[in-house]
């Protein structure tokens, strides 16, 4: 079995809560190898806005990997025929991606692998959250259990933990977390459909949830909206 490293794999949307889990590693000393996906998403500014948080912060390394999720579609992030909604859904709402959280984890497994880092770490919530089904506690754990069935590592021995700092935490408490260890969310980008400048459409349920986030942290939203 080879030495354990302090590396760390962190996944980096751009949103509040991936840059605030991403600051948390930081913090917690892991060497953070960040990853990032351009999946077809209707948004490319995100990506954006992850390249200059990872320059703000302290990261070894920053990779951006291109898949083509929307070659299926089935998302309201994913194929321009399906309007994101601008008000709160009963159930999964139309901006789940499929399986999309089960996909950017298998990646990040791999490199975690190839890199010895035993431990991954994501940004999910199921407190102040979309209902998304691949951000349940049980979904992680899951997740968790098969990555150290599935992996060379782990069958040797390098336990893999999946590291979600945020998934009890109201948004204000991610906030101010976030604010506590220095996070410039004025470089984050959470809207689903923010335009080409980076300006939020402050309508969808990603907008709501972060403004009203901002409100009960007592913090000034830095937010820039397209109606501003």
């Amino acid at each position: 079995m080879s030495t354990p490293s302090n590396n760390a794999v962190v996944l980096l949307s751009g949103g509040l809560d991936s840059a605030t889990a991403l600051a948390m590693a930081v913090e917690r000393g892991f060497n953070c190898y960040v990853l990032s996906f351009d999946y077809g998403q209707r948004s490319q500014t995100e990506l954006l806005a992850a390249k200059k948080i990872t320059r703000d912060l302290d990261v070894k390394e920053h990779r951006v990997v291109r898949l083509h999720l929307e070659d299926f579609g089935g998302s309201a992030l994913t194929d321009n025929s399906i309007d994101v909604p601008d008000h709160e859904e009963e159930g999964i709402p139309a901006t789940y991606v499929p399986a999309r959280n089960t996909v950017f984890m298998s990646l990040a497994l791999a490199w975690a692998e190839v890199l010895h880092a035993q431990h991954i770490f994501i940004g999910v919530n199921a407190v102040d959250y979309s209902g998304y089904p691949d951000c349940r506690p049980e979904y992680i754990a899951a997740f968790e259990q098969m990555a150290n069935l599935a992996t060379k590592t782990g069958v040797e021995g390098e336990r893999l933990t999946i590291e979600t700092p945020l998934i009890d935490l109201t948004k204000a408490e991610i906030i101010r977390e976030g604010v506590r260890l220095g996070v410039n969310y004025g470089l984050t980008v959470s809207c689903y459909q923010a335009d080409d400048d980076g300006r939020a459409c402050g309508v969808c349920d990603s907008c709501r949830l972060r403004a009203k986030g901002f409100e009960d942290a007592g913090v000034a939203d830095p937010t820039r909206y397209i109606t501003a």
